[in-house]
């Protein structure tokens, strides 16, 4: 029972970082591409499909994560466990303190209301995202570390 635990902990985070590392690296800069309004409507909708999914997969991630290490202390690897929760809340924390706010004044611009700073706005939310993804890419890291 336990070793299903490890692994299907140790894939979820790893679809999560898969999904979150084609966020940053495929569809940013697909959108980017795009004509003002494509791209801006493009970037609205992700945040509304990715922004009502992405809370339950990430806290989902975090408890699995702490359930592991709470039932797998005296194992080894446990102290991997814990720093990949340790990243996994800083993940949690950079969301919502930082780019959920971004994401929510994003997700319903439309062409005819954004702000002039929308393209601002983006940008910094895409380097936010930059630095959230090598956070759960280092949570993911540590967790596989732990199943070996």
């Amino acid at each position: 029972m336990f070793s299903a635990l490890e692994v299907v902990t140790t894939v979820l985070v790893g679809l999560m970082v898969g999904v979150e590392f084609a966020v940053a690296f495929v569809m940013g800069p697909i959108l980017d591409a795009l004509p003002d309004d494509s791209r801006q409507m493009g970037h609205a909708h992700g945040g509304r499909m990715l922004g009502a999914l992405m809370p339950f997969w990430y806290i989902g991630s975090l408890v699995l994560v702490g359930v592991w290490a709470g039932t797998g202390w005296h194992r080894d690897g446990s102290g991997l466990v814990v720093g990949a929760g340790v990243l996994l809340l800083v993940s949690v924390v950079m969301s919502v303190l930082l780019l959920v706010p971004i994401n929510d004044r994003n997700k319903n611009n439309t062409p005819e209301n954004r702000p002039a700073d929308w393209k601002e706005q983006l940008k910094l939310w895409q380097r936010l995202h930059y630095v959230r993804v090598a956070v759960i890419v280092g949570a993911f890291t540590l967790l596989a570390a732990a199943l070996v």
